[in-house]
């Protein structure tokens, strides 16, 4: 556990802020909450501004303190289940996913949803859904610790 707490707290420190800056410098900044889109390498890259209320895909499950607590709960018990556990795969997955669900638990906190941004069509397919870095950092976080545990 001697490495495990460092690698954890430092890379859920690291998504949280990236997260938080991608968000400010894309949504502010660039103001796509106002332009709504920016095409960026179309077909491949589009930001496209989407206020996310619910969980994935926008499903409903309660309002922005529901999901926040939920968000919350959960990165207590997976703190604590990875720092249990130990390891230096656990300790980044595990920081992959806190980092990014406290960003978007912050989302929520700050404006009632989830600013989702990137989006991403290819091959005559056009994506409606948008995500975000923490978006990413729980998903990859989510596959490390599935084929780590």
């Amino acid at each position: 556990m001697n490495r495990t707490l460092p690698l954890f707290a430092s890379t859920a420190f690291f998504i949280l802020i990236f997260d938080q800056v991608t968000k400010y410098w894309i949504v502010w900044h660039l103001n796509l909450a106002e332009r709504l889109r920016i095409d960026v390498f179309p077909p491949f890259l589009t930001f496209r501004m989407a206020w996310n209320e619910g969980i994935n895909f926008g499903l409903p499950l309660g309002g922005p303190t529901v999901l926040i607590s939920l968000a919350v709960a959960i990165s207590i018990g997976l703190t604590w289940w990875v720092l249990r556990k130990g390891g230096a795969v656990l300790a980044l997955g595990g920081g992959l996913v806190v980092g990014g669900a406290i960003g978007n638990a912050l989302d929520r906190a700050l404006y009632g949803a989830v600013a989702d941004f990137l989006n991403m069509s290819c091959c005559g397919i056009d994506n409606p859904y948008a995500f975000n870095v923490a978006d990413i950092a729980i998903f990859v976080g989510a596959v490390v610790i599935a084929f780590r545990a």
